[in-house]
């Protein structure tokens, strides 16, 4: 079948078996930040956005994406530096597995709410699985940088 989306601003053309799931499209596109873990949609490693919003690709049939808007952390590069760096200094990015799924979700969550409360940014990350850092360095992470962007950091 013929699966035509764009993806990280380009278009994209390509033909797929009907049960080839968007995970495994990504990656054949050259998409390696999109990280297969639980396969079960528990774990967060496979976040990208689509039309912004974020979706586990491990349980999204690559077919669903046509003419849709997909974007994986190759096509985010200049909007996630601003706040990787703020991450990488509070220590949460420690073996680095599943920050491509933290930056994915953090990416959508500011873009929905540029000033989020502790709680709110908790509960927009929480389908990220950490086996490293406890998740309280990522959420350190964003604070500073909140803090930075608005004088305060």
């Amino acid at each position: 079948m013929e699966l035509k989306l764009t993806l990280n601003g380009r278009a994209v053309a390509a033909s797929v078996e009907a049960d080839t799931l968007l995970i495994d499209f990504l990656r054949a596109q050259g998409c390696l930040s999109v990280k297969r873990g639980c396969e079960t949609a528990n774990c967060g490693l496979c976040t990208v956005l689509m039309d912004g919003t974020p979706v586990l690709s491990c349980s999204v049939l690559a077919l669903r994406a046509a003419g849709h808007h997909v974007q994986t952390l190759e096509g985010l590069q200049e909007e996630a530096a601003d706040f990787t760096a703020f991450i990488a200094d509070q220590g949460a990015e420690q073996c680095g597995f599943c920050n491509p799924g933290f930056v994915m979700n953090t990416v959508a969550l500011l873009r929905e709410n540029p000033d989020p409360t502790d709680d709110e940014i908790r509960a927009y990350l929480a389908g990220n699985l950490c086996r490293c850092s406890g998740y309280e360095g990522q959420l350190r992470g964003i604070r500073a940088y909140l803090d930075h962007k608005k004088g305060r950091g």
